[in-house]
């Protein structure tokens, strides 16, 4: 069975990252399979402080659900070695009902490919007598596919020059086509294997198992002229022996289509649609040869099972959903079309944090809340809720809090404004990062907006990024594929925001959202520190109401 993967949001908080983390540990505890902690995103400043205070290791980083070919069942099928005779491809093909097979070097690098094809093409088209020297056929591999021994010579030597002759002459007849170097196939007959030795043959082959006299073993050697003896008669070895060809005469090499385990399934799938070829290799990074992935087994792919955790809408997920089956989502959020392909556990409750929600099902079942589980589950509510001083804080939400700090043995006050300040050292780090650090987007009536969230405990850190933030939300404007741009500067501790803008219509609906006046870029919200709560319903009843948003 597949792992399942428990994943929270893109540009991953606190809450995203603990919960994904501690919901997939009760659910192994429950069920004993295996559940694994996933992120769509990097991990800020304040969510690595809470990882690093617990001894946590990061969750595993997932650029996208849509499956790779490491999610495919590809065929393992062993290489084989390109000084084999086309007769052990076959059989090795044959054995194990493949079509294609790779030919691969001591190291298993890929050197080429084998089809059925190509033996077939091989053989259908006109060899000429000198194949096996254009080739450079070992001997061998003529002792293999001649089921025979080699009386003079050595195996490991090959067949270079010359051409294959039957000599089925007597020898006056012989003498006039037997040239230097050539191969010749002859019966028992002493003066045919005299001749052939003396016209400066390279070998001889001599059928019916007939034995070698002393002196022609003694003549061959002298002239350096292998012998091969094989139980075959004449028309059998010649029928057989050009499959002694070595692999490396007829594989493939040019023009060869590769995959990697990380290739993207769809991707592969486009690339082989038109080609004929039924199997291909897939190399790692180092182009090491690991299986064949068949087109076939595209078609066969299990979807990746997913829980979704701290989000419920499709925008907001990690890239690939779509190819994903979400089995469970767990969030404290709106409600989004998040569609699914079967009834699935939905739990949504109207509380400041999702790790709050799955505290509540640690309870419910009973399950023993470890330190470290209750550490990242409180720092997630503490993230969440501004040590309670977020609007969508509930009572519940400061009740579970203070039961997992007195387990994970922290003081709230203490481990909070760590882990604040923690997040908030903003001046040295890149705005690009800043500004995605929190961030979500949101669509109405055909148009985008996304709210950006940069929290801090010091105004005078908030004034200073200010005039930088906001440059750079009207430089990303245009590649952002959003239709406004909106940055909350929240003070923690002051509990205020003051929220920049940039985009078509921005001002005017920051105006017509909170009902009063500010510069063309900016309005200070006394109060407002929560985006979902306070900030994202307003903008989003009025986007939905205005028909023209003017400058």
């Amino acid at each position: 069975m597949k792992p399942i993967f428990v994943i929270g949001h893109k540009n991953p908080d606190t809450d995203s990252i603990c919960s994904a983390i501690c919901y997939a540990r009760l659910k192994h505890i429950l069920t004993g399979d295996e559940y694994i902690p996933c992120r769509a995103g990097h991990i800020n400043a304040e969510t690595k402080y809470v990882l690093d205070a617990f001894g946590v290791e990061p969750p595993r980083y997932l650029s996208s659900l849509n499956p790779s070919l490491s999610d495919v069942q590809y065929r393992v099928v062993d290489g084989i070695s390109s000084h084999i005779s086309l007769r052990r491809a076959w059989k090795y093909m044959s054995e194990n009902n493949i079509q294609t097979v790779p030919v691969v070097d001591e190291e298993n690098h890929l050197q080429g490919l084998l089809t059925l094809t190509d033996i077939a093409r091989f053989y259908m088209e006109d060899q000429d007598a000198d194949a096996l020297a254009e080739a450079r056929t070992s001997y061998r591999n003529l002792v293999d596919v001649l089921n025979g021994e080699l009386a003079v010579g050595d195996l490991d030597a090959h067949f270079e020059q010359g051409r294959v002759v039957v000599a089925a002459a007597n020898p006056d007849v012989m003498e006039e086509y037997i040239g230097q170097n050539d191969m010749v196939i002859m019966g028992n007959r002493y003066e045919s294997q005299l001749c052939a030795i003396e016209m400066k043959a390279g070998c001889i082959v001599i059928g019916l198992d007939a034995g070698v006299s002393r002196t022609i073993r003694k003549l061959a050697e002298e002239a350096n002229c292998a012998v091969i003896v094989t139980p075959l008669d004449t028309y059998s070895c010649s029928k057989v022996i050009n499959q002694a060809v070595p692999v490396r005469h007829v594989m493939r090499t040019k023009g060869l289509l590769t995959f990697h385990p990380h290739d993207l399934v769809d991707d592969v799938k486009k690339t082989v649609a038109k080609k004929r070829i039924r199997y291909y290799p897939i190399l790692d990074d180092d182009g090491v040869y690991i299986g064949m992935v068949s087109q076939r087994n595209l078609l066969d792919i299990e979807k990746q099972k997913v829980i979704l955790v701290d989000h419920n809408e499709r925008g907001q997920a990690a890239d690939g959903i779509q190819s994903a089956q979400i089995i469970e989502i767990i969030d404290h959020h709106r409600i989004d079309a998040v569609e699914t392909s079967s009834p699935i556990y939905f739990r949504n409750q109207p509380l400041g944090c999702t790790a709050t929600i799955v505290a509540q099902i640690y309870r419910e079942h009973e399950v023993e809340i470890d330190p470290t589980t209750a550490g990242l589950l409180c720092s997630a509510i503490l993230s969440d809720t501004l040590m309670f001083r977020s609007p969508t804080c509930t009572p519940v939400d400061r009740r579970v809090a203070e039961q997992l700090a007195a387990i994970a043995g922290i003081d709230i006050r203490t481990h909070a404004t760590a882990m604040f300040r923690a997040g908030s050292k903003l001046a040295d780090r890149p705005m690009d990062e800043i500004f995605h650090t929190d961030y979500k987007y949101f669509q109405v009536n055909g148009k985008r907006i996304a709210i950006s969230q940069v929290t801090s405990v010091s105004q005078e850190e908030l004034d200073e990024i200010r005039p930088r933030i906001l440059e750079y939300m009207q430089s990303y404007l245009p590649a952002s594929g959003q239709n406004i741009l909106f940055a909350m500067l929240t003070n923690i501790i002051d509990e205020s925001t003051e929220l920049l803008f940039v985009g078509k219509g921005a001002a005017a609906l920051a105006r017509a959202a909170f009902q009063q006046e500010g510069s063309d870029h900016a309005l200070v919200l006394p109060g407002v520190v929560s985006r979902k709560k306070q900030l994202a319903g307003p903008l989003l009843a009025a986007l939905e109401t205005e028909d023209e948003l003017d400058d």
